[in-house]
């Protein structure tokens, strides 16, 4: 969402300043890296304050849709158990008594056969929660893949079984698993890694890492790329939630998943002042909708239609001695850059946001990629 870790051109507010001219927008909450949804910024430091309050208070409703993995079970199922970040350093977490109470609810809405479609109602906002929860039940999200693996053991993390393994050795096979799928080389030898623990590292990371709790404060620092530049803070930036990428000023968007599907937004008057997106996870697109019957298109808003994708090569530059510049990675298939989780709903004092429902949300819809 913001600036953080190996992100900074590649993240919703730079996107929105540099290509759709929206700036000086102000991080609420998050969603994670490939959830799709809604997003709000507050397009000033009060709106922002005032939004980031309802919901660090819990006065805000969050409702989401979600894909899981066999037949979830009929009627309303809560699950209360604590939520324990294993390591802030790669951004893992599990159902432990040592972590902070939190509290989900979950419907099923239908089944397909092999799949189902689950509403999730978080109570709480920690890192992670629905994900983790519903892996503890034994319903994880069909295409998670962090907490739908078996590095999480045989029963893939199922009542909180591990198999047994120590935090250490989880998150080992976690970098071990992460490097041979996605990493094809370092050019050249480095010490140095993204995996590798610095002095302080673990003090820096926890200010640097996105996640989704809500009892901690969130950085209301304006956006890059305004026109008197603000330094972005890093370190104020406190966990909350991680992606999108489509957006529209003072209204709602919809779209599904990787499809490009326009849909038709609601939203009262939380409107003024704030700033809703809503994420297709792996694309950048913004599509039209519609404010209290009144049609908003990006050109009413930002001035121009088309985002500004013009690339400068003489801005890439590159250093022999950065590990990241040495890193080659495999380049993500289109199912990589979307999860069955979708921000749905959010509702507070007097304001309700929703986007329509992505085209895996349908009962009846089957993805042969994953089945």
């Amino acid at each position: 969402v913001h600036p953080c870790g190996r992100y900074r051109h590649n993240t919703v507010v730079f996107i929105l300043a540099k290509e759709y001219n929206l700036k000086n927008l102000r991080t609420i909450h998050r969603l994670d890296r490939l959830t799709s949804g809604l997003l709000l910024f507050g397009r000033s430091p009060k709106k922002a304050r005032q939004m980031e309050h309802q919901i660090r208070n819990r006065q805000v409703q969050k409702e989401y849709i979600c894909r899981v993995e066999g037949e979830f079970p009929d009627g309303v199922i809560e699950c209360k158990e604590p939520i324990e970040v294993v390591s802030y350093k790669i951004g893992v977490c599990k159902v432990s008594p040592k972590g902070k109470e939190c509290t989900t609810t979950f419907q099923k809405l239908g089944f397909n056969g092999s799949s189902s479609v689950v509403l999730c109602k978080p109570l709480t906002g920690r890192m992670h929660q629905i994900r983790v929860h519903l892996q503890y039940l034994g319903y994880p999200v069909v295409n998670d893949p962090l907490y739908n693996h078996e590095v999480f053991g045989p029963a893939k993390g199922r009542g909180g079984d591990i198999g047994g393994k120590s935090d250490d050795q989880l998150v080992k096979d976690l970098i071990n698993i992460h490097n041979a799928e996605n990493w094809l080389g370092i050019d050249g030898d480095s010490d140095l890694s993204m995996f590798k623990p610095m002095k302080n590292d673990l003090d820096d990371v926890k200010g640097q890492l996105l996640s989704d709790d809500d009892s901690e404060s969130v950085s209301r620092e304006a956006s890059p790329c305004s026109e008197s530049p603000r330094p972005v803070s890093l370190g104020s930036e406190s966990p909350h939630e991680n992606l999108c990428s489509s957006m529209l000023l003072s209204g709602a968007m919809s779209a599904g998943s990787g499809t490009g599907v326009a849909g038709v937004g609601t939203n009262s008057s939380a409107g003024v002042g704030a700033t809703v997106v809503s994420a297709v996870s792996g694309t950048n697109t913004i599509l039209t909708s519609r404010i209290q019957s009144q049609k908003v298109t990006v050109a009413t808003q930002t001035g121009h239609e088309s985002p500004d994708l013009a690339f400068n090569p003489d801005k890439m530059t590159s250093d022999k001695h950065c590990y990241e510049c040495k890193v080659r990675y495999r380049d993500p298939k289109p199912q990589d850059l979307v999860m069955y989780l979708h921000a749905w709903k959010y509702k507070g004092p007097g304001w309700e946001y929703e986007t329509e429902l992505p085209e895996w949300a349908r009962v009846d819809w089957r993805d042969t990629d994953f089945e």
